[in-house]
């Protein structure tokens, strides 16, 4: 039965924190750390005390994970940046609640002591002579230390205490992967067993030593299970500081964890949710997906949506699916200008599945205005309460611009980028993918059935526009970062740049229906440009469902990247094989790399034709290196074996932290069916003779530090998994039993109303048949919930 564990974070805001610039500000950032391993980093808020990040990250994670960690520093120009506090989130703290928290947690300080990370492996035996008790503590090595010297490593040694006795082991220097062997003997008088205490320090020739962490075994632990193996380091007990002085942070965080059965145990619910998209759907009631859509809420329901659509798409059936869910929707609606205006769980499927298969489409379009954009960084603003002409200088050679100088300038840059836009979208017809062009083609029909009338004509526009327009286009360009169109978010005059352009975007999608109206008088200038650019986006949206072939939506494929599909690209250094005597700068060249669903590619330039391959097949391993290896940051390894079974190791140096995340997260999933992965490698490099990390002087010396591979970013191209996603939503389905039950309770007692004295087959009709049916199809499905239930018991009893 396989494992599975996700972290859903939104860092949204923080507030009265501390100034750490003489001028009376700081520029935040905030690091997201899981189990000490950095996984993301928040964009700088220039000049602020109360920032806003709104900045959200899934990350896939083993089920033996230990703590989250959000560290907010302050961003300097000229040397290290400075610590402002943290915050330290325990499992058992996220998991204390099933919605997980949601609240403003203030921030603490950093205490050098308690931030500790990395394991020891001890052999322990209790053993009793004519002269007492003997303790025999074998320390044999420790791995992943933190690193307490400035040349980012430690001078690691062991302090054994048991009873009054005490001793340590000799100092190893330089490394955070220390081996000792060594067997420490204690003895003790006969008498009550004292608790067992091992300390890591960092030796230092000058002031006190630094502390690495411990682990303390009880008297009994000693006596019944003496303890032989790897543990996790912990910080000496103290009292939390709740800080307060030092502002507060709010999160958002909750755990997901769960077992997944084999696939036969979850095919009894595959057929029902089949069945489902292929009955009726305007007086479904009791199958999975009805009930389903009445239970989601809030954001259950995106993660639902999500998941139902990619267990929809492995099945080629993801059409559908979301005309089902269509049908239900547009039944329901009366007003056709509200028509999927709310986040229902229809919208919700729509919105996830044009981010699934048309991502790389919106990519395509997009990217190269919105690149434009942040590298012009030109002024533009058109509403006077907001415009500074001090700023706007530099648009004229004559001093300060008028207020209309302003306005004229900036209208002219807009409608500039607004017209590379709207001539992107307008000419992606062929690139738009198939599945979202049919997708589109059965949401016209089911809207033009409902709403026939000359005077809604607009609406079967409205409906695919709303999506398009309104729920992908408008977004990503307010947000680049959260569509994966640019690294970091914009600064304050790009957000309101793009801000403007994606009001523009939601009036086109809105066929300026809204032009005209409410309080942003000031775009009125910007009007003539929108009404011509919605005949164009009529006529677009008209070829964009002109589809002849059919088949379904979604289609029968059932990966959402093909083998060809690019899923990120970019420069990168490369590290030499054998760069001999070459200083460590010298050794790193800048080199494309393209990842595909088929493997990892390289060259001196994009349009370079000679391109070096490395297959996905081949991957072993990919991990961090230690900054120390080569005294440069955000450098990854990517480990592989040739068929003769010989290892590879190429080092990759990364623009930043997130850019080495990302490739990090990518490459792991691309590679994650690979038999034979490694289970650990070196963080460091084979240098001078020895590995850097561990120094070892074998370069085919085990690794010293577990790999990562379980650790990935989640994204649009996580692949397909149908257990997973069936496992998710037959836990939403257990939430609404209760509910099932009762159901069938009533129709029961519905059924045994009728009068005895009649037939009830003649007296009810097809009335009495419906409720027969719902009767049966709310039975079967109980049972199939059962059934789970009882499989996941019985697995769960097996260990």
């Amino acid at each position: 039965m396989a494992k599975s564990g996700s972290l859903s974070i939104r860092v949204v805001e923080g507030r009265a924190l501390p100034a750490k610039d003489v001028s009376g500000s700081s520029d935040p950032y905030c690091l997201v750390k899981v189990d000490d391993q950095v996984v993301a980093r928040t964009a700088t808020i220039w000049r602020s005390l109360s920032p806003f990040w709104g900045e959200e990250y899934t990350v896939h994670l083993p089920l033996d994970f230990h703590h989250l960690a959000f560290y907010v520093l302050d961003e300097d120009t000229v040397g290290h940046d400075d610590i402002i506090g943290k915050i330290s989130l325990s499992k058992e703290a996220i998991t204390a609640d099933p919605r997980g928290i949601d609240s403003w947690i203030n921030l603490s300080r950093v205490d050098p002591d308690a931030e500790v990370q990395g394991e020891v492996c001890l052999d322990v035996k209790l053993l009793e002579d004519a002269w007492g008790r003997c303790l025999r503590c074998h320390v044999r090595q420790a791995r992943d230390l933190a690193p307490r010297d400035i040349s980012g490593t430690s001078d690691p040694f062991a302090r054994v205490f048991w009873g009054s006795h005490s001793l340590e082991t000799s100092t190893i220097k330089k490394t955070r992967f220390p081996h000792w062997d060594e067997v420490l003997e204690l003895r003790e008088a006969p008498g009550t067993t004292s608790p067992l205490r091992v300390e890591l320090w960092d030796w230092d020739m000058v002031g006190k030593n630094d502390f690495l962490g411990m682990v303390e075994f009880t008297p009994q632990t000693l006596q019944q299970k003496p303890p032989n193996g790897w543990f996790r380091l912990l910080p000496f007990p103290r009292a939390e500081d709740s800080g307060g002085n030092l502002g507060a942070l709010r999160l958002k965080v909750r755990l997901t964890e769960d077992r997944v059965l084999p696939s036969q145990y979850y095919q009894p619910l595959m057929e029902l949710l089949l069945e489902s998209v292929q009955g009726p759907a305007e007086e479904d009631t009791t199958s999975p997906l009805a009930l389903l859509e009445e239970l989601a809420s809030g954001d259950c329901r995106q993660d639902l949506a999500t998941k139902l659509v990619k267990l929809f798409l492995g099945r080629g059936l993801a059409g559908p699916f979301l005309d089902y869910l269509t049908r239900r929707e547009v039944a329901r609606t009366n007003d056709p200008n509200t028509l999927f205006r709310s986040n229902s769980l229809a919208s919700k499927s729509m919105e996830q599945f044009m981010k699934l298969v048309g991502m790389r489409y919106l990519h395509e379009v997009l990217r190269p205005v919105i690149s434009r954009v942040f590298e012009e960084k030109k002024y533009m603003e058109l509403d006077p309460c907001k415009m500074d002409l001090n700023r706007s200088r530099r648009i004229s050679f004559k001093g300060t611009p008028t207020e209309e100088q302003v306005r004229e300038t900036s209208l002219g840059l807009l409608t500039g980028y607004l017209g590379s836009i709207v001539d992107a979208i307008v000419s992606s017809t062929g690139r738009c993918p198939l599945a979202l062009r049919l997708a589109f083609k059965q949401l016209q029909r089911c809207v033009e059935k409902r709403f026939p009338g000359i005077e809604h004509q607009d609406v079967k526009y409205l409906a695919i526009s709303g999506f398009l327009f309104l729920r992908f286009f408008a977004p990503a360009i307010l947000t680049p970062k959260l569509f994966d169109l640019r690294d970091q978010h914009a600064d304050p005059q790009t957000s309101r740049s793009l801000l403007l352009l994606a009001k523009a975007v939601q009036s086109i999608g809105n066929l300026g229906q809204q032009l005209g109206q409410g309080k942003e008088q000031w775009l009125a200038p910007l009007h003539p440009f929108l009404l011509q650019s919605i005949s164009r986006v009529r006529d677009f949206l008209d070829q964009l469902v002109d589809v002849d072939k059919d088949e379904e939506a979604g289609g029968p494929a059932c990966v959402l990247v093909q083998p060809s599909t690019i899923v990120r690209e970019g420069f990168l250094l490369k590290r030499k094989e054998e760069p001999g005597g070459l200083a460590t700068r010298f050794a790193f060249k800048k080199r494309y790399f393209r990842l595909s669903g088929r493997d990892l590619s390289y060259s001196k330039t994009p349009e370079w034709q000679v391109h070096t391959s490395i297959p996905l097949s081949c991957i072993r391993a990919v991990e961090h290196v230690d900054e120390g290896a080569f005294q440069l940051p955000h450098v990854m390894q990517v480990v592989t074996q040739d068929g003769a079974g010989s290892s590879h190791t190429t080092y990759l140096q990364c623009k930043n932290v997130n850019d080495l995340n990302q490739w990090l997260s990518a490459l792991r999933k691309a590679s994650a069916p690979n038999p034979g992965k490694l289970a650990a490698c070196h963080p460091g490099a084979f240098r001078s003779g020895r590995w850097t990390c561990c120094l070892q002087a074998e370069r085919s010396a085990a690794g010293c530090s577990r790999t990562h591979s379980a650790i990935t970013l989640g994204d649009w191209s996580d692949p397909l998994d149908p257990d997973a996603e069936a496992q998710a939503v037959y836990r939403q389905l257990l939430l609404g039993r209760d509910q099932l039950r009762l159901k069938l309770l009533e129709d029961s007692s519905l059924d045994t109303e009728v009068d005895p004295g009649r037939d009830s087959r003649a007296s009810d009709g097809p009335c009495a048949e419906v409720l027969a049916q719902q009767r049966a199809a709310t039975t079967h499905l109980l049972q199939v919930l059962e059934d789970l239930e009882q499989a996941h018991e019985e697995f769960q009893k097996r260990g």
